[in-house]
């Protein structure tokens, strides 16, 4: 076997196990609650719309982190990579706390902005309570992910997923039914078993960092000051993407309330619709994560030549998987839809969304490897800054308003119109891939790298 494909199995299959783990996290709330009725979906679904913003924005610190660490670690310049994770632990726990005062002091307030449906708000602000306290250990376990991946132990954070995922499972079982003398608690139940998994992922994050510090005799380094970059070209690195991740998200959730006031069965459809969606991405998440750690790396050595080379084989690999991915995809829609008590209605429009959604996967992970992963491992992150505004906002959210108001047509048509945005976005990004201009080695001398 090549180096490149021990490094690539290394990193993508843990990180793809991980993302599939996360994505049955989903499935199996949607499924439990599913049981309690169209309303409990919906309600659970506009929460996670919310969520999501926080997700992709601690996931932006750390993207970061993951591409200075990398850079830094391919350099051999240890002591940065420890200062880029010390920075990156105190971004994404003060994002976390901000997301935690809005959507746990504010639940009814929030889920306003998505549905005037009142039981849908009060059902959801209960929910919205607990689970607002899941930000602060999502984030920390976001970064340190990051730099346990770089390190090439991503089988941990894998592991942490899986012992979260069985406690999230078996406390659904519990809690919302009311199993083994516990009480019936319905959405709330759901809830606490989604809080207590994320901070058993958490601890089982920390422990696997400690064995891993210790195995490796590394010592760490506390410090919020770096030598080789400079503050402001962090903000540089940082404050594009977190613009970029909050205006997708943004979008996101100004289609979600698009497809809300197109009626309870739609915004159900789609929600449960959403797991199934998160499953196979994450399928191919771990290829998204691989690109950023190992071009990255080759960047930080100023191996321009093997950067390009590796990001091309990756992109093949993507593509490949994503076409045998959709073809499941498509054969799995029905029985999928079957397992939820909704209307037919409800499946049938459940269905059609996930074929539609199958047929645009190979541009949407050719995205995730080349956005995520391929043009971000520079750090000019202001390269995807443009391309993702561009496409959400000059695209995907016109076409979404002129499908649902101007043409008048239901979710399906209205949710085909809109991913046509990503087809957009790849051609932005095979464009700028091309050009190279996102090959940057952060090991050089500051004034010789002015793209930051």
């Amino acid at each position: 076997m090549s180096d490149f494909m021990r490094t690539l199995c290394k990193i993508a299959v843990p990180v793809t196990l991980q993302g599939m783990l996360q994505a049955s996290f989903s499935i199996v709330d949607q499924i439990m609650i599913g049981q309690l009725g169209e309303t409990s979906i919906a309600a659970v679904g506009l929460c996670g719309n919310f969520t999501l913003i926080f997700s992709v924005m601690s996931g932006a610190v750390g993207t970061v982190a993951g591409i200075l660490i990398a850079q830094f670690l391919g350099a051999e310049k240890h002591t940065e990579a420890w200062r880029s994770l010390d920075v990156s632990l105190v971004c994404g726990g003060v994002l976390a706390v901000l997301f935690l005062l809005a959507a746990g002091g504010f639940p009814a307030q929030v889920l306003g902005l998505y549905t005037a449906d009142e039981s849908i708000c009060r059902t959801g602000a209960g929910y919205f309570r607990i689970v607002a306290f899941t930000y602060i250990p999502m984030a920390v376990s976001t970064v340190l992910s990051a730099w346990l991946r770089c390190k090439e132990h991503a089988a941990i954070p894998f592991l942490a997923s899986l012992g979260a995922v069985a406690a999230n499972t078996g406390l659904n079982y519990l809690l919302i039914f009311g199993k083994l003398g516990a009480p019936a608690m319905g959405v709330t139940g759901a809830a606490i078993a989604t809080l207590v998994s994320q901070f058993l992922n958490l601890l089982l994050i920390l422990i696997g960092f400690a064995v891993c510090l210790q195995k490796e005799r590394e010592q760490p380094v506390w410090s919020l000051r770096f030598e080789t970059l400079t503050l402001r070209a962090y903000g540089g690195m940082i404050l594009p993407i977190l613009i970029s991740e909050f205006l997708w998200s943004l979008g996101q959730n100004v289609e979600s309330a698009v497809y809300g006031h197109l009626g309870t069965a739609s915004l159900a459809a789609y929600t449960l619709t959403s797991p199934l969606q998160g499953l196979i991405i994450g399928a191919l998440s771990g290829l998204s994560a691989a690109a950023g750690v190992m071009v990255g790396k080759q960047l930080g050595r100023k191996d321009y030549a093997a950067a390009y080379a590796e990001s091309q084989k990756l992109m093949a690999a993507g593509l490949v998987g994503s076409v045998v991915v959709s073809a499941l995809m498509l054969l799995l829609a029905g029985p999928y839809t079957g397992w939820y008590r909704v209307a037919p209605g409800v499946k049938r429009l459940g269905k059609l969304l996930l074929v539609v959604f199958a047929l645009y996967a190979p541009v949407k992970v050719e995205n995730m490897i080349l956005g995520g992963g391929i043009l971000r491992s520079g750090g000019r992150t202001k390269i995807i800054l443009v391309i993702d505004c561009l496409g959400t906002w000059c695209v995907g959210i016109p076409l979404c308003l002129l499908a649902a108001y101007g043409l008048r047509w239901g979710i399906v048509g209205v949710y085909a119109m809109l991913n046509a945005e990503e087809v957009f976005r790849l051609v932005l990004s095979l464009v700028m891939f091309r050009r190279r201009s996102w090959m940057v080695s952060l090991s050089e001398d500051q004034e010789q790298n002015r793209p930051l």
